[in-house]
């Protein structure tokens, strides 16, 4: 189970007690700011590529989108969503409860520029209502010093 991984996951990270299960769904960015009681901009999305066929996922400040030049260029490559049927299997976790936490092996993660927004972001924990509450500096601990990367633009 998606929770189950994630969940041990931040536990041995030392974070399992910053694991929040709001009332109401987290599945969308508007949605988890609302369950949260934060702004949509403090919700980091997990988004899920293929990058010749291997699984990447990008965390991003929740209102950024994906600017497809800055994308090209940093990775060479278009951008391609992993559809929707894949995603559990790629990745370890469903789609609304997709985070860097307990994912399968062979799972790149990076984090985009735009969260350095925000001093504390918030992203999933492996299911469609739940949430993790992190300082950028802790989610950089917890997804073990990913690259930082610029392929977002925000609104």
């Amino acid at each position: 189970m998606s929770w189950d991984r994630a969940k041990k996951y931040l536990e041995e990270k030392g974070f399992g007690d910053r694991m929040i299960v709001p009332e109401h769904s987290s599945a969308t960015v508007a949605e988890a700011a609302q369950a949260l009681g934060c702004e949509p901009g403090m919700i980091a999305k997990t988004l899920s590529f293929l990058q010749e066929e291997k699984p990447v996922l990008i965390l991003a400040e929740g209102m950024a989108r994906v600017d497809n030049k800055k994308y090209k260029a940093q990775f060479g490559c278009k951008a391609k969503m992993i559809p929707p049927e894949m995603v559990e299997e790629l990745i370890g976790h469903d789609i609304g409860g997709v985070c860097p936490f307990g994912v399968k092996d062979g799972v790149t993660v990076y984090l985009d520029e735009s969260l350095k927004l925000h001093d504390t972001v918030y992203p999933a924990a492996g299911t469609d209502h739940s949430a993790v509450r992190l300082t950028i500096e802790e989610l950089e601990e917890c997804c073990n010093h990913p690259a930082w990367v610029d392929v977002c633009k925000t609104i």
